[in-house]
């Protein structure tokens, strides 16, 4: 592409909003944000690596902006900003170094040159500003154009009714045998029909795609050649990244066509954001954009320039800053709107509710904003409800319109299941965790429940290995949590030892099955279905290849596994008892007896004293169908059979005496950790007060008449 004429040409004043690179007017309109440069100015890059710098003379509510007459979509542009470089107040601008638009909506190249990229020689705090010219060592932004593929109409599936899959766009299609070659890894490879089907016969109503936000390397990445995997360094939160492209530059329509294909097919798409920190690391790490155009606007900073890093990244962005906040609900809803997306999942958003790096607010300036935006009161808001302080774990803290990642659930049902857990949590996990979310107006399905996510083991390796095998990540096996709460039972890592395999199974099912049973909304990690491996990395971060790609061809106990996971997520489906949106509040039903009951294996009621029973490793659960709290699309209530559901983490078989008649005459057997693929073991009624004998670590779920 050549270049505009470099002289002769006016620049025009233009408009400050929307921010970024518009075009129009025969040109295209840039506006950014500095409050402390002294200048700006918006460099043109041609193919041969040449530079023309247009200065950008207008300045309107700290928005520098300016149309340049002649340039069009596709053409390759960054910043240059003068002004302070005082550290000690944590200013950095820098002219020396090509700054990324925040707002682009196409970002090309890449970070090849950390030295280059730095701002600042020697100490980052009392050195002095680098003069070498960053230009052709960093990514670039790219002018896009609006519109491109119609994304569908959104699914609007109720949150009582989602099933959340946790997944990477290259990861999950990387490796997937009957696709094309070019499209796997790609958002069009999980567009493909082939993926779309095993998506829709798995039964999941929501895709959580890790982060597809532009991103690029931290600082130790790039000198050990390593490559960052997982997406949580961001540098563009307008620009769909475009290594998951099929073809370079097609991005943005790429993007668009997988949300079609998935709206097609009633998939709803949730985006893991980033908007905790960024790419640009600590003071040593690269200035690639914020940092050089306004770094005090952008970051977290203490009084005497130092950053404030409650992330473990490095940087905090400024929770309570107007630039910040704009540009976060910017980003938002540019997804929500152009990009046809249906929700987020906010990484570590405990820090997006503590302005200044303080207190936690759960009506902070940032979270109000986002919860009170006419586009985004209306999308599915998830929180990661802790940051990396003590301060910032704050699991049943958010505000009325949030669901959040319930770790609470995940750490009781795995020490459950390995025989840990006290049964008081356990019923509360079950029942909808009333205890973190029954307050200020919340609902069960506001309790995201998981036992497994991408930061930490795989079902399969949750059940295989007592540590943590992260050599790989080349950091001496110091990375990742050493609290795994899981259980190799009996040989760390893989073995043929037919008992240890057939008890790994069982305990995998067992935790599936528990999760999808729960009140709540589950969340499964794309690959457990098919009995994935990291081989014990429990922080696969860096790991670009088969450790983290999902293999689709696993075996026999992989075929078994999807096949459980599927007979699990439809019987959830076809249960509106067992995804009520209400709390259990002890109502009487129809057939006279409370909405839900706690069941001691002699089929009578749990006593106070029995929750304080430390020991106690089986507990049954009644849910009455007879008044379910679930409603149709239409609004009518739905009424379901009632469920008996048992669970047995201890060591040795245990006798179950079924209810009385006053429950129901027979209990029906519909699922039965005790077989690979979930069919019951035993297929025959149950009378009312007959006995069953339950293995040893074993869940058993009962249906009685309507």
């Amino acid at each position: 592409m050549a270049l505009p004429p470099a002289a002769g040409v006016p620049v025009l004043a233009g408009r400050p909003f929307p921010l970024g690179a518009h075009p129009e007017g025969g040109g295209v309109r840039f506006a950014v944000t500095s409050t402390i440069a002294e200048a700006v100015e918006v460099c043109l890059i041609g193919e041969d690596g040449s530079e023309r710098r247009v200065e950008l003379t207008e300045r309107t509510f700290g928005v520098w902006h300016g149309l340049v007459p002649g340039v069009t979509s596709g053409q390759r542009y960054g910043y240059r900003v003068h002004g302070p470089y005082v550290p000690s107040r944590g200013q950095r601008c820098n002219p020396a170094k090509l700054l990324v638009d925040p707002y682009a909506t196409r970002i090309t190249g890449a970070l090849t040159d950390l030295d280059a990229a730095l701002g600042h020689v020697g100490d980052p705090m009392h050195g002095q500003p680098s003069k070498v010219d960053s230009l052709g060592s960093v990514p670039l932004s790219v002018v896009g154009s609006h519109g491109g593929p119609d994304t569908g109409v959104k699914p609007d599936v109720p949150f009582e009714e989602s099933v959340l899959y946790e997944l990477h766009v290259k990861g999950f299609t990387q490796q997937h045998p009957f696709l094309p070659e070019n499209l796997r890894g790609t958002y069009l490879g999980l567009a493909h029909p082939v993926v779309i089907e095993h998506l829709v016969r798995l039964g999941v109503t929501a895709v959580e795609l890790l982060p597809v936000h532009w991103f690029t390397e931290e600082p130790h990445l790039v000198r050990q050649r390593r490559r960052n995997y997982w997406g949580y360094s961001p540098l563009g939160y307008f620009a769909p990244h475009a290594a998951y492209a099929s073809e370079p530059g097609r991005e943005v329509e790429e993007f668009r066509t997988m949300v079609a294909a998935l709206h097609a097919v009633g998939i709803e798409v949730i985006l893991d954001v980033v908007f905790n920190h960024t790419c640009e690391g600590g003071f040593e790490g690269p200035t690639l954009s914020f940092r050089g155009l306004d770094a005090p606007a952008y970051y977290l900073h203490g009084p005497r320039g130092h950053g404030l890093d409650l992330t473990g990244c490095g940087n905090t962005l400024e929770a309570c800053s107007p630039t910040v906040i704009r540009m976060v609900t910017d980003s938002l809803r540019y997804w929500a709107t152009e990009m046809g997306v249906d929700g987020f999942r906010f990484d570590l958003a405990s820090t997006l509710g503590r302005p200044g790096g303080g207190a936690f607010d759960r009506d902070s300036a940032m979270l109000t904003a986002i919860t009170t935006d006419p586009v985004l009161s209306r999308c599915k808001l998830i929180a990661e409800p802790w940051d990396v302080t003590g301060q910032g774990y704050r699991v049943g803290d958010f505000g009325a319109q949030w669901a959040e990642w319930n770790g609470r659930y995940r750490d009781t049902m795995r020490d459950f299941w390995r025989g840990m857990a006290p049964v008081d949590d356990l019923a509360f996990r079950l029942s909808g965790s009333s205890d973190l979310y029954d307050h200020n107006l919340r609902r069960p399905w506001q309790s995201i429940n998981f036992v497994t996510a991408h930061d930490g083991f795989t079902l399969r390796d949750l059940v295989s290995y007592d540590h943590k095998h992260n050599e790989a990540n080349g950091e001496d096996n110091r990375d990742g949590t050493d609290d795994n709460r899981s259980w190799n039972h009996g040989v760390e890592g893989p073995t043929d030892e037919p008992d240890i395999v057939a008890l790994r199974g069982r305990q995998a099912r067992n935790l599936l099955a528990t999760l999808l049973l729960s009140t709540g909304t589950p969340m499964i990690t794309s690959g457990d279905e098919l009995w994935r491996t990291q081989h014990g990395n429990n922080n696969a971060y860096c790991q670009d290849n088969e450790i983290s790609w999902v293999d689709w061809f696993g075996g026999e106990e992989a075929e078994s596994m999807l096949t459980f996971a599927r007979r699990l997520i439809q019987l959830r489906a076809s249960s509106p008892a067992l995804r009520q949106p209400h709390f259990f509040d002890g109502r009487r039903t129809p057939t006279g007896k409370p909405d839900l009951i706690w069941l001691r294996p002699d089929a009578t009621e749990m006593t106070e004293k029995d929750w304080f029973d430390g020991d106690r490793r089986t507990l049954g659960m009644w849910i009455d169908g007879s008044n379910s709290q679930s409603r149709s699309r239409d609004g009518e209530l739905v009424p379901d059979h009632s469920w008996l559901l048992i669970l047995h983490a201890g060591a040795e078989p245990v006798e179950f005496t079924m209810p009385g008649p006053e429950y129901g005459e027979t209990f029906k057997p519909m699922l039965d950790t005790g077989s690979a693929d979930g069919s019951p073991t035993k297929h025959r009624p149950v009378k009312a007060g007959g006995v069953l004998t339950l293995p040893a670590r074993s869940l058993l779920l009962l249906r009685a008449p309507r």
